[in-house]
């Protein structure tokens, strides 16, 4: 077995076990949650796609099972369905066992403009790296977006997101090069900004950041949806 699909049946083994726990109910979840994914991941492997070919980044051969999809190796279709899942139950768990920490309105508020500020002038900056730029100018999207329609749901997981950072932290450090002798995912050094934590690009914390917060808001939207369904 690859150590990149070793990692992610890590990473979902306990989130898969503990799905029906009583107080969590994240089986519950699952209706709007598996839609939710697959729209996702569809957005994010269209730019994994344009990056592999490119040579914006790539995927070390030595740590993946060899089945290429599209310029990806099958592990990394599969990320976008374990990474979430994985992620989303950290989220829910939070919500379920301590129901008040969210942040208050206004401290989201200035938390999000200070963010969107920072991205808007990475990305003016660094306008001719193509990595950077992407994953930036999402998060300033999807920040945006969640601060006009949904302040709640943004102040619950700016906390939220601090515990999946531990995991995320563990499991893209390996991804990219900490603790092993090669990275299993390389980056274009002319394509990011450069700044590292451990071995993990800047970018990449934009990056999971934007795909866990977007499933959270598609979720909210299928919720809505489905709702209006039943009823009618």
């Amino acid at each position: 077995m690859s150590l990149y699909l070793t990692l992610e049946l890590c990473s979902i083994t306990v989130p898969l076990i503990l799905s029906f726990d009583r107080k969590v109910g994240y089986y519950r979840h699952w209706p709007v949650l598996f839609p939710s994914i697959l729209l996702t991941g569809a957005l994010f492997i269209i730019f994994d796609i344009c990056f592999a070919k490119n040579g914006i980044w790539g995927f070390n051969p030595r740590y993946h099972s060899g089945l290429i999809l599209y310029a990806l190796p099958v592990e990394e279709w599969l990320f976008f369905i374990i990474i979430p899942y994985s992620s989303i139950f950290i989220h829910y768990v939070i919500k379920a066992y301590f129901p008040q920490a969210l942040l208050a309105d206004k401290t989201t508020r200035i938390i999000s403009l200070i963010l969107i500020a920072i991205l808007i002038l990475s990305v003016i900056i660094n306008y001719q790296k193509a990595y950077t730029v992407v994953y930036f100018s999402m998060m300033i999207i999807v920040v945006t977006i969640a601060l006009l329609t949904n302040t709640g749901l943004l102040g619950r997981f700016y906390l939220s997101f601090l515990l999946i950072l531990i995991p995320f932290i563990l499991i893209n450090g390996i991804l990219t090069g900490s603790f092993i002798e090669e990275a299993v995912v390389w980056y274009n050094s002319a394509e990011i900004i450069g700044l590292r934590i451990l071995t993990i690009p800047v970018e990449d914390f934009a990056y999971g950041f934007s795909l866990i917060l977007i499933n959270l808001m598609l979720m909210n939207c299928f919720r809505k949806l489905f709702r209006r369904t039943h009823i009618s």
